[in-house]
C-alpha cells in the first residue's frame, strides 16, 4: 500500500494556477461585487447595499477562512468602499478591520455554531459597525445625524445576510475550495 507523498498529485503549472485561483477568490469576489455596486444602477437603496455587502464578505471569509482576506487587503477594501460611496476616506477601511478583528477574535465560538448564531453575530456586528460609521461621519460634520440610516442599514444587513451566506457557502464549497484543486 502507498502512502504519504507518493499518493499526491504533481504540482503542474495548471494545478499551480488553480490553487492560486482558488485563493484569490474571496478578494475577487468582494472587490468584484463592490465594484459592480458602485455603478450607477438606480437601484433603491443601492447606496446602503455596499457597505452591507462588504461587511457580509469580510464577515464570512473571516469566519471561515481568515487566510483568504489578509488585513493590508481589507483596508484597501475599505478605502475602495470609502472612494465608492461618499464617506471619509479611511472610515470604511478601519470598521472592516475591525469587524475582521472581532470575528478572528470571536472565530472559535461562532465558526462551529449554527447558522442563526452566525446570522444574529452579523447582525450585532452591522449594526456596530453602522452605527461607528454614522458617530463618526457625526464627528467629523460637527453635527448630530438621522438615525435612521443607521437603522436601515442594520434592517438591510439582516434581511440580506442569509442569501449572501447562501451564495458565500455554495462559493466556499466549490469555486473557492483549494482542497479541491
Amino acid at each position: 500500500m502507498v502512502q504519504g507523498p507518493a499518493l499526491r498529485r504533481p504540482l503542474t503549472l495548471w494545478r499551480r494556477l488553480d490553487i492560486a485561483a482558488r485563493w484569490a477568490f474571496p478578494g475577487f469576489m468582494l472587490v468584484a461585487g463592490l465594484v459592480v455596486l458602485g455603478m450607477p444602477f438606480g437601484l433603491p437603496s443601492q447606496a446602503a447595499l455596499r457597505p452591507v455587502y462588504a461587511m457580509a464578505c469580510v464577515y464570512f471569509w473571516s469566519l471561515y477562512r481568515p487566510a483568504a482576506l489578509p488585513v493590508p487587503f481589507v483596508a484597501l477594501c475599505g478605502l475602495l468602499l470609502d472612494l465608492l460611496g461618499l464617506s471619509p476616506l479611511g472610515i470604511w477601511a478601519v470598521l472592516l478591520l475591525l469587524l475582521q478583528l472581532a470575528v478572528i477574535a470571536a472565530r472559535r465560538r461562532l465558526a462551529p455554531a449554527r447558522f442563526l448564531t452566525s446570522w444574529g453575530a452579523f447582525i450585532g456586528f452591522a449594526l456596530a459597525g453602522a452605527g461607528l460609521a454614522w458617530a463618526a461621519q457625526g464627528l467629523l460634520q460637527l453635527r448630530l445625524l438621522p438615525l435612521w440610516p443607521v437603522l436601515w442599514q442594520g434592517l438591510f444587513a439582516a434581511g440580506l445576510y442569509p442569501a449572501l451566506a447562501r451564495l458565500l457557502i455554495r462559493v466556499h464549497r466549490s469555486a473557492a475550495a483549494v482542497e479541491l484543486a
